[in-house]
């Protein structure tokens, strides 16, 4: 049986603040739905009904692309080890670019990470908590690196370069690139 509720209390605050990985799931029509999983400590709970994360480069920019053409996406977080839960957060979600006027403010409650493309604000419409007693144990070990060091070794000028001309999503959706090298 599943609990909705209309805000993020302290409890869901609590608990997705302490999952090391979230999924994000989008869909555009005429497009694939799109499920990403997100880790690197990039979530950010900005209050009962505004969350975000921020984004770094990697295979496509769909999330961006979904959101500009529908605005609808649902965040899913699930509890690997006791008690069973699977969270999801509900909303209507907005890319912050660093070229953009708010991009100072937002950015100043995420940590830096290499390759930062844009932050993804979702103001919530409603969270959902589901028993997850199918979800199996699972322990977390470490973050994968692999990304962190692939945009550390770049030069982000030359990065800003090569981005700026990705204007279409997978699926041919127009998208914004950063014009800007995101600052902290």
């Amino acid at each position: 049986m599943a609990d909705f509720f209309p805000e993020l209390n302290a409890r869901h605050m609590d608990f997705v603040g302490k999952q090391p990985v979230f999924f994000v799931a989008t869909a555009a029509e005429g497009a694939r739905i799109n499920l990403s999983p997100k880790g690197m400590d990039c979530f950010r709970v900005l209050s009962p009904n505004l969350v975000g994360y921020l984004d770094v480069g990697g295979s496509g920019n769909e999330t961006h692309a979904h959101l500009a053409a529908d605005g609808r996406i649902t965040l899913m977080f699930c509890a690997f080890d006791q008690p069973a839960l699977i969270f999801r957060i509900y909303g209507r979600g907005e890319a912050v670019l660093p070229q953009d006027p708010r991009w100072a403010e937002v950015a100043k409650q995420f940590t830096p990470l290499p390759g930062a493309r844009q932050i993804f604000l979702i103001h919530v419409e409603s969270v959902q908590e589901s028993c997850g007693w199918a979800v199996p144990f699972m322990s977390f070990d470490q973050e994968r690196q692999t990304l962190r060091k692939y945009h550390a070794q770049q030069d982000p000028l030359a990065r800003m370069e090569k981005v700026s001309t990705r204007t279409r999503s997978i699926d041919g959706l127009p998208v914004t690139p950063p014009s800007k090298v995101a600052e902290f």
